[in-house]
């Protein structure tokens, strides 16, 4: 018998996280490398926010917290999705976790039984299909082409559900085509949902203040009060509070689930950070108005980059409503030989020739099963970002 279990034959690590593993190891080594594959704001936590974590590590909050969190933060998620999102949510419909990760783990695992299918649509973020495969579901990867904005459309829903299916996630703004959905657009998913009451909805709101173009932020619950009681609407403060390193994440959803998914964490991590819980405190009930300008640098960014991608030959790229990625499309890379070499076959091939050639690591669109496309962040300076294109010109051009 060996050590390893057979559950982890089917996921693998995170590509997203293996190609800044990469990345720095290179760094390390004296190698001049430009990491765009990270999903990491480079802003800094906003100053009240590290006044808030000093101030509770010298008032002695550095014991074991409720395993679920704080009174204090959950009444403070409470009033951010009371006041932002429209939804009431009581405590016992709260749950805090290590990073919106750990909520989305904590959720399906509390939830799935062996044969269980959940609708993931693609490109969706790495971990959601890994996930589901460790609490032994089925994901069920429903393609979403860039002619319809890499959105899931109501059709291709209706066609996905079978009696079999326990969740659909969603994420708005996605990670990584920077889709966003409409109200009119939620509103037609769940209008297929309602005809199918054993479907509940899992929400990945995390991207919700990186919106572009004048957007307006909507998420299925609010849209169609009805399905509230069978969603999990998700969130956390590491990507608009830039605090990824604090790891924390919350949700809120039905009590039983909420109950359910407390217990896991019980006999996992046990509870979040308590410093951290401090901060985010802070994060949901302080100042929020530097949120809308670090969105207004981002779609600066995006712009840019935009520009100088489509310059290129061969890469096309549609324009991200939110979040902050790129998704260029590389078909016109496909069959393309190295100077002197082999040809490049599929994404996997283009993202491993931008980091040998150009320097610039960017995650292959495979990763988020849905090919021949690679991730951009633009969540880098702008200097960056455009050196990093320059490189890439240089490595497109050169391709026989």
């Amino acid at each position: 018998m060996g050590l390893i279990a057979p559950r982890l034959d089917a996921i693998k690590p995170s590509s997203s996280m293996a190609v800044s593993a990469q990345a720095m190891s290179m760094r390390a080594a004296g190698i001049d490398v430009i990491s765009l594959g990270a999903g990491e704001p480079d802003f800094p936590t906003p100053p009240h926010i590290v006044e808030a974590a000093v101030k509770a590590m010298r008032g002695g909050e550095t014991r074991y917290t409720a395993v679920d969190g704080t009174a204090a933060l959950k009444k403070a998620v409470a009033g951010k999705f009371r006041r932002e999102n429209g939804l009431d949510y009581t405590a016992s419909e709260i749950t805090v976790a290590g990073g919106a990760k750990q909520i989305i783990y904590n959720a399906l695992i509390a939830t799935l039984a062996p044969g269980d299918e959940v609708i993931v649509p693609a490109p969706g973020w790495v971990s959601y299909t890994d996930i589901v495969r460790l609490g032994e579901g089925t994901p069920v990867v429903i393609p979403c082409p860039e002619t319809e904005g890499f959105k899931l459309m109501p059709q291709a829903l209706r066609n996905a559900v079978t009696e079999r299916t326990k969740w659909l996630i969603l994420n708005s703004p996605s990670n990584p085509a920077g889709a966003v959905y409409s109200r009119e657009e939620l509103a037609g998913l769940a209008a297929v949902l309602l005809g199918h009451p054993q479907v509940h909805v899992l929400t990945d709101d995390i991207y919700e203040h990186i919106m572009f173009d004048g957007r307006t932020f909507h998420t299925i619950a609010a849209v169609e009060p009805r399905l509230k009681e069978r969603t999990l609407t998700v969130n956390g403060v590491s990507k608009a509070y830039a605090m990824t390193g604090w790891r924390i994440g919350y949700a809120g959803g039905p009590e039983a689930l909420i109950r359910a998914m407390a217990t896991v964490q019980s006999q996992s991590t046990s509870n979040p950070c308590s410093i951290s819980q401090a901060a985010a405190i802070a994060a949901l009930e302080g100042p929020q108005d530097f949120l809308r300008p670090r969105a207004l640098e981002f779609q600066a960014r995006r712009d840019r980059a935009l520009e100088a991608l489509r310059a290129l030959p061969h890469l096309t790229c549609g324009t991200p409503q939110g979040a902050f990625y790129l998704y260029p499309g590389c078909s016109g890379l496909i069959g393309r030989r190295r100077p002197g070499g082999s040809p490049i076959r599929n994404d996997d091939d283009v993202a491993r020739y931008l980091l040998d050639r150009a320097r610039v690591a960017v995650v292959q669109g495979s990763a988020y099963d849905h090919s021949p496309y690679f991730r951009i962040s633009i969540a880098a300076s702008m200097d960056q970002i455009e050196t990093a294109i320059e490189r890439i010109a240089e490595a497109v051009g050169v391709l026989e």
